[in-house]
């Protein structure tokens, strides 16, 4: 008989799938995060079959964000990595594993009580006791999530609550994901989900926390600090036009500390990049899973808290120790 056979791994490497999930093991505040969503939960001693432990389906969950995995394919990939179900502590071997009825009335769970936006605070909450976070300055950015534009489907229509947009000289179709980001740390505090038409300037007073002093914005956030809904404390610091910015005269005393400016301010806008990177390269995600803004948000909501964490993991690692 193979050791295969017998559930033996004697295996020494230790693959990146396995060392990324020994460190997000570490860094993800498991305790927290079960103690808020555990009220909402079934709870085990009860008569007839027991529920999954709360702690195992929330690595379930996280598991379906890092790999983008779908419930029918979370199913089976805990019968067919034993990695998945080390890491989730359950065993086939006991019980059953959890099927795909299981893992999304779970995801239905963490919808209905708006579970998602608490973990974001939760997390964001640990990471400020920590000093990893700090709340003087914020910066704001939208990216855009692509969203099947096909008809083919069981309704004949496409989804009716994205939209279509112009970026460019591309169309795209879909949503938009707001959010705003510590200026100093680059770590997400708000975020928004909307169809992807609408401007970015109409939700950037309303990323805001209201503890900042300044804020910082692209181009395509100009003439926020006039809007109504702008906070007379918080001073604005958006880019200029990049046609402007093409234009200035660089022999110019005035208009090279002009440009020099601008390339201080873009710095700081940078760090929102960081994010959108982790959530779109390190997480592959970059099409919406599910139809309506609801469940899609809260997903994404899920998918930046989890990118604050990978963000300072090495930090978190090193308070550890």
């Amino acid at each position: 008989m193979k050791q295969a056979d017998l559930g033996l791994n004697l295996s020494s490497k230790r693959t990146r799938k396995r060392e990324f999930l020994d460190q997000m093991d570490k860094v993800v505040p498991w305790a927290e995060l079960v103690e808020l969503i555990a009220p909402h939960c079934p709870q085990r001693g009860r008569k007839g079959r027991q529920p999954y432990e709360v702690g195992a389906m929330l690595r379930i969950h996280f598991l379906q964000q890092w790999f983008g995995l779908s419930d029918p394919a979370m199913e089976e990939a805990l019968h067919e990595v034993p990695l998945y179900r080390e890491f989730t502590g359950l065993d086939s071997w006991s019980e059953p594993l959890p099927d795909e009825s299981t893992i999304l009335r779970f995801r239905h769970t963490l919808e209905e009580h708006k579970l998602a936006d608490k973990m974001l605070a939760t997390v964001n909450d640990i990471l400020r006791e920590r000093g990893l976070m700090m709340r003087s300055g914020t910066v704001v950015d939208a990216t855009l999530i692509a969203a099947p534009s096909s008809t083919k489907n069981s309704s004949g229509e496409r989804d009716p609550e994205m939209h279509q947009t112009k970026k460019g000289n591309q169309w795209y179709f879909g949503a938009k994901s707001h959010i705003a980001v510590d200026a100093a740390s680059g770590l997400v505090h708000t975020t928004k989900f909307t169809a992807a038409n609408v401007a970015d300037v109409t939700e950037a007073n309303s990323l805001l926390h209201g503890e900042e002093v300044r804020a910082f914005g692209d181009a395509g956030y100009q003439g926020v600090e006039k809007r109504p809904d702008a906070p007379g404390d918080v001073e604005w610091h958006t880019a200029l036009r990049p046609g402007k910015r093409r234009a200035l005269d660089k022999s110019d005393p005035a208009q090279a500390l002009t440009d020099q400016i601008e390339r201080v301010k873009a710095s700081i806008r940078s760090k929102v990049e960081h994010v959108f990177r982790v959530v779109k390269c390190q997480f592959g995600y970059r099409k919406v899973r599910y139809r309506g803004l609801a469940k899609n948000g809260a997903q994404m909501t899920t998918l930046y808290a989890l990118a604050n964490l990978w963000l300072v993991r090495r930090k978190l690692l090193a308070l550890q120790a």
